[in-house]
């Protein structure tokens, strides 16, 4: 331990053990943390999550509510067919004009309606946070001591007179005959 280091060895320093020797100090794990990584990682947002560009609706969302098809909407019966000309250019029309209108209207209004949704859902969030489960929180609270009290007034003043009742009327017999 005494003198400096050799040629070619790193330099290592003692730490008492409340010092760590690297990593962020609110993820202990991560010991194998640089100042490069470190940097990257602070830089980045934790609000934010990769999209899947290919796969825009993973959880099945709007599976039965807008798959609609040009076959979906228009449909020719056997023996009323138009000229096939006509037919590839209606269904060219309707592919290409409900394409470019979806597009145009998400440009349009979706980023505005997705800030009205994030909107929405950050004070649903907040409300129910601080809101809706403290108050069921404080009910059940509530309730259970008023459980105890009605649980207590019940078997002091039911119980006795249902069983006084019970016993009343354990001696009595029904008989049914049929009449013929």
């Amino acid at each position: 331990m005494t003198g400096g280091p050799k040629d070619g060895e790193p330099e290592e320093f003692l730490h008492s053990p409340f010092i760590r020797k690297q990593g962020n100090i609110y993820k202990p794990n991560n010991k194998d943390m640089d100042n490069e990584s470190l940097n990257e990682k602070t830089m980045e947002d934790v609000h934010t999550k990769e999209i899947d560009l290919v796969n825009r609706d993973p959880r099945h969302v709007n599976d039965d509510v807008v798959k609609v098809d040009f076959e979906d909407v228009i449909a020719e019966p056997p023996g009323t067919y138009s000229f096939d000309g006509v037919w590839k250019a209606s269904f060219t029309t309707f592919t290409v004009t409900k394409y470019w209108c979806y597009r145009l209207l998400t440009a349009l209004v979706g980023i505005p309606l997705a800030l009205v949704w994030g909107i929405f859902f950050a004070i649903l969030s907040f409300i129910h946070i601080w809101a809706v489960v403290p108050c069921i929180k404080s009910y059940l609270i509530e309730i259970h001591c008023v459980s105890r009290v009605y649980s207590i007034c019940v078997h002091t003043f039911c119980d006795p007179l249902f069983e006084a009742m019970g016993k009343c009327f354990s001696n009595v017999r029904i008989r049914t005959t049929k009449e013929i």
